[in-house]
């Protein structure tokens, strides 16, 4: 085991872990030993980030204009079904990652099982917490180690053509209950409402979330993992009676079959996330005007429980060879207000920043959304969002398991439930492969 690795396991471990919520254990596959290095004045330098964020070429151009001695080289990655994680795991077990990394909220853990994040504390990255919402700051902190700055979350909510909902005389749900009848009513004009997209375990797990439960938690140094909680049972309950009733469909979702639904009105709604507005305008145009944004359908009238879908980071990998330089271009990307006006305008989620913007600054798709001012509702969505939820390791792994149990559930006709059984054994052997201690919760 390499000191690296050794120092991982002391800050992940224990005590320092119980106090942020979390626990890890593990070693990595090592260290090159390569030192990082301080620029020096009048040094010029490059940096390389791997993203998938919708116009980060932008912010970033705007970098290189305004800082001509560090400039960072972007390249694009795909976020199809993991496609990106993988590539970075694979650069970092080859030894050879990028500096920087766009890193979700749920996978940050995973990464640092494979040591392959930097610890910014010793840097002061602690100095810019005030600057980002709180809950957000915390997904990256282990212990005193912070290893991300937050960029953006994604508040869930319901974006439905109300030209189509109106028309057929539709209500907008306001519950799940009211949801169901709404997706009755809406395949009798022989359409669905929505996809029930398998691969999706993003999604999912807002949903989840939502419903109120808790997929993993600490007691110790041991992991709780209860992906079979009774709340994520209620919910997949729930979505497998639409599937067995055939008032949803199955097909993936945001590709090319369901932007084409989206486009016709075979598909009238979806439970998407505030980043959701940016990919609605660029893949169904010709709906511009018909669609409006609602808030998520809740379990009990009244109620304003919410949840998020993703939610990203700036990470700085572990072989950068100029940390500070890395840091400082990440607090600035997701902070400075020229920045953030460009990251939006690319529709890049919710800003984890706390200045350098309105609500209304986000509503830059107004016109495809027929005038409403639709950001409040994710707005109001992301001040209620259940701040308890934690995340574990391995979420990528999980959900890939998630979505090949689905897949199989939907060609042999097992229960959902049976899914989540499936999963939650896989999850606690995958942990304990990975030398953590892991319970199963419940």
């Amino acid at each position: 085991m390499t000191s690296n690795a050794m120092h991982r396991r002391t800050v992940l471990g224990g005590a320092a872990a119980l106090a942020a919520g979390f626990a890890l254990a593990g070693c990595g596959d090592g260290d090159d030993g390569q030192a990082p290095e301080e620029r020096k004045k009048g040094q010029k330098i490059s940096l390389t980030f791997w993203s998938w964020v919708p116009g980060i070429d932008k912010p970033v151009d705007l970098w290189n204009r305004t800082h001509p001695d560090v400039q960072v080289k972007v390249e694009k990655v795909s976020a199809v079904n993991g496609q990106q994680y993988a590539k970075m795991h694979a650069a970092i077990k080859a030894g050879n990652p990028p500096d920087l990394g766009q890193i979700e909220f749920p996978v940050v853990p995973s990464f640092l099982l494979d040591n392959g994040l930097l610890d910014l504390a010793p840097l002061g990255a602690a100095r810019h917490k005030g600057k980002f919402s709180g809950w957000q700051w915390q997904q990256s902190v282990f212990g005193k180690s912070v290893y991300a700055i937050p960029q953006a979350s994604g508040p869930m909510g319901l974006f439905l053509r109300q030209d189509l909902f109106d028309k057929w005389d539709v209500p907008v749900p306001r519950t799940w209950d009211e949801y169901e009848t709404a997706a009755e009513a809406v395949r009798k004009k022989g359409a669905w409402i929505e996809t029930f997209a398998p691969t999706n375990g993003n999604r999912f797990s807002g949903l989840a979330w939502q419903a109120g439960a808790k997929w993993y938690a600490t007691h110790g140094d041991t992991w709780i993992v209860h992906l079979d909680d009774e709340p994520t049972r209620r919910v997949a309950d729930y979505w497998e009676s639409l599937v067995r009733r055939k008032l949803v469909k199955t097909i993936p979702d945001r590709q090319n079959a369901w932007y084409k639904d989206l486009q016709t009105g075979a598909i009238p709604a979806w439970v998407g996330a505030s980043w959701g507005d940016a990919l609605l305008v660029g893949n169904a145009p010709g709906t511009k005007g018909k669609w409006r944004a609602a808030p998520l359908p809740q379990w009990k009238a009244g109620e304003q429980a919410f949840a998020n879908w993703g939610g990203s980071t700036t990470a700085v990998f572990a072989k950068a060879r100029y940390p500070k330089d890395a840091l400082d271009f990440a607090v600035w990307l997701n902070t400075d207000p020229e920045s953030i006006a460009l990251l939006i305008d690319g529709g890049y989620g919710f800003p984890s920043a706390k200045k350098g913007y309105t609500t209304t600054d986000l509503d830059v798709d107004k016109d495809f959304f027929g005038g409403q001012a639709y950001s409040k509702i994710f707005a109001d969505a992301g001040a209620h969002v259940d701040t308890s939820w934690r995340w574990g390791p391995g979420v990528d792994t999980l959900y890939q398991r998630l979505g090949d149990a689905f897949t199989d559930a939907l060609a042999d006709g097992s229960s959902f439930r049976s899914v989540l059984m499936k999963v939650q054994g896989q999850t606690l052997a995958d942990l304990k492969g990975k030398g953590l201690k892991v319970e199963s919760g419940g």
